[in-house]
């Protein structure tokens, strides 16, 4: 099975209004594992980037001016993602970007060139309601380092959430409890467990016959036959 993890850094929050895309980071996942074939591009918006997307990236106009416009790029990312399953941190956003530069190339929306969209996003909302979501959130809930990370960037963005999703979809090895709601309130417990990976090791003589032991010592106590042996 082949994923790829997408991020997209953009000159402002709605393409609506004329933002572009500035950087896409693509990390591709085969068979759950990182191959190491990742697609990673600097783009031109031909325009500048707003104030306060500017603080978030930190990509400047200048930096960009001898970057490759979308349009120079375009079959590159296309051929790259083709087919594949995608998996974006909340995903409405950055379709809506890849959607408007796609249009722009005569190009069918996104989601018609490639496989099945995860909404990484959505899936920890469900898995963690209540709590915050957000990639740095995520990194620190699933132990994953973003030490490193002081202002988004698309490559290493996908590459952190490209551990997060695993460690989200792990099964066995991904043991999630949530002891408290995000006002220190009612106990949740959420446990995610892959049971064909589960090993069964059935008890030994001597262990079934302590257990036998102490249902005998219940029993005598509570004069009345424990639920274990009634359930039996």
């Amino acid at each position: 099975m082949r994923q790829i993890v997408l991020d997209t850094e953009t000159t402002g929050l709605d393409p609506k209004l004329g933002n572009r895309i500035i950087e896409i980071g693509c990390v591709e996942l085969v068979n759950r594992r990182l191959s190491g074939r990742n697609l990673h591009f600097y783009i031109n918006p031909e325009r500048d980037s707003e104030e306060g997307a500017l603080r978030v990236h930190g990509l400047s106009t200048e930096f960009l001016s001898d970057k490759p416009k979308f349009g120079d790029v375009a079959e590159a990312i296309r051929d790259y993602v083709r087919d594949a399953e995608i998996i974006i941190h909340n995903a409405p956003f950055d379709l809506a970007f890849l959607d408007a530069e796609f249009a722009r190339l005569g190009w069918p929306k996104f989601a018609e060139h490639v496989g099945p969209i995860v909404d990484s996003l959505v899936m920890a909302k469900t898995a963690h309601p209540g709590k915050r979501n957000s990639l740095d959130a995520l990194c620190e809930r699933y132990e994953v380092s973003n030490s490193h990370r002081t202002l988004h960037g698309a490559l290493l963005d996908s590459e952190l959430l490209a551990e997060v999703y695993l460690a989200m979809t792990r099964g066995q090895d991904s043991l999630v409890m949530d002891l408290e709601d995000s006002n220190g309130g009612n106990v949740h417990a959420q446990i995610q467990i892959d049971v064909q990976q589960l090993i069964v090791l059935p008890a030994a003589a001597e262990e079934i016959a302590a257990h036998d032991a102490v249902l005998d010592q219940i029993e005598k106590e509570s004069k009345a036959v424990p639920l274990w042996r009634q359930s039996a």
